[in-house]
């Protein structure tokens, strides 16, 4: 069974820090490429919203195929977007 390809990418800057991994917004991230790219604890939190996402799931409230989160970093705060940019056939 092949999986959608996920990209993360991040929309939103809403701390007043910067990005202690020098994430800016802008960047996207293939999820299953760029792994070690993204920060880890941006990636910590991506990893349920991409299960759901790649399984067939959806979040509530969300576009399908789509999910937004914030990294931990409270004084960083930035927003992500994972989304499914290609279906294939599962």
């Amino acid at each position: 069974m092949a999986r959608p390809k996920i990209t993360l990418t991040l929309i939103k800057k809403i701390g007043s820090c910067n990005c202690h991994h020098g994430h800016q917004v802008g960047d996207t991230f293939d999820f299953d490429t760029d792994r070690g790219k993204l920060c880890p604890m941006a990636m910590h939190v991506a990893f349920p919203y991409v299960d759901i996402l790649r399984y067939g799931g959806n979040i509530p409230g969300q576009p399908e195929g789509v999910a937004t989160f914030c990294c931990p970093d409270a004084d960083v705060i930035n927003v992500f977007k994972a989304e499914i940019v290609e279906k294939n056939n599962m």
